[in-house]
C-alpha cells in the first residue's frame, strides 16, 4: 500500500527528528528540509501529499514558501507549526493557503490527528492504524488499548507511547532518553522519575501476560522481553 508522503520543513533539527520519527512510526513517508528555500525545492521535486511547515525559518520563512508553492500546487494540504499566536499571523497564514496550524509546544498525538484529518478532507487516504501483536498481547495505539488474553486495558496517552516504542523493539534495550524524547520532547533528568512511575504501572499491566515481561536495564533503559 502506498504510504502518504509528508514534507516536513523545520529548522530546529531536534524537533524535526522527533516529528519525523513519530510520523514514520504512524506509517507516513517523511522527507525533511531545514529552511524555506530547501522546502520549496523539495516540494517541487517530491510532490508531497501534505506539507508540515514552521513559520520562522532562515533564508525563506514559511509564509513565503507556501505562497510560492501555491502557485504550482494549489491543492496540497498545508499545516503550519508556529510559536506566533497573534491573530494577524494566523489570518495571514490562512490567506496564503494554509489549511490548519498548530501552536508550539504541541503534543505529538494532536499533530498526528490533525494530519490525518487534513488528508481525509483532501481525499488523500491516511495510513490505516495497525495493531502490534506479540504473543498473547496486542497494542492498539490509535485507541490507546492494551489487550492481554481477553482482557482489555485502557491506557493513558503516555502509557500508549511507551508501549508503542517497546512493542516495536521487542527483546531490545530502549534507552530512557528515547522514551523521554517521544513523550516530552526532551530528556531532562527531572522527567526520569516520572518515566519510572509510568514503567511501574505498565509492568503491573504486563504481569497478566504469559509471554511478555518489562525489564529494567539499570542505568540505560528498559527491555520488553519475550518468554519462550
Amino acid at each position: 500500500m502506498k504510504r502518504d508522503k509528508i514534507l516536513l520543513v523545520e529548522d530546529d533539527s531536534t524537533l524535526s527528528f522527533i516529528i519525523q520519527d513519530a510520523l514514520t512510526r504512524e506509517g507516513f513517508d517523511v522527507i525533511c528540509a531545514a529552511n524555506g528555500e530547501a522546502g520549496l525545492k523539495m516540494s517541487q521535486a517530491a510532490k508531497p501529499d501534505l506539507i508540515l511547515a514552521d513559520v520562522m525559518m532562515p533564508k525563506m520563512d514559511g509564509f513565503e514558501m507556501v505562497r510560492l508553492i501555491r502557485l504550482t500546487s494549489p491543492d496540497v494540504p498545508v499545516l503550519f507549526l508556529t510559536a506566533r499566536t497573534a491573530l494577524d499571523d494566523v489570518v495571514k497564514g490562512f490567506q496564503l493557503g494554509a489549511n490548519d496550524y498548530i501552536r508550539k509546544p504541541f503534543q505529538l498525538l494532536e499533530l498526528i490527528v490533525r494530519i490525518k484529518a487534513l488528508l481525509k478532507r483532501s481525499g488523500r487516504k491516511a495510513p490505516e492504524d495497525t495493531k502490534l501483536i506479540i504473543g498473547d498481547s496486542s497494542l492498539d495505539f490509535a485507541s490507546q488499548r492494551l489487550t492481554i488474553h481477553d482482557v482489555t486495558i485502557d491506557l493513558s496517552h503516555t502509557e500508549a507511547v511507551i508501549l508503542d516504542e517497546m512493542f516495536r523493539h521487542p527483546n531490545e534495550v530502549v534507552e530512557a532518553k528515547t522514551l523521554m524524547y517521544r513523550i516530552w520532547q526532551n530528556d531532562d533528568y527531572n522527567n526520569l522519575n516520572r518515566l519510572h512511575g509510568f514503567i511501574y504501572k505498565l509492568r503491573r499491566y504486563l504481569a497478566k501476560s504469559d509471554a511478555l515481561e518489562l525489564l529494567n536495564i539499570r542505568g540505560i533503559g528498559y527491555k520488553l522481553a519475550t518468554r519462550v
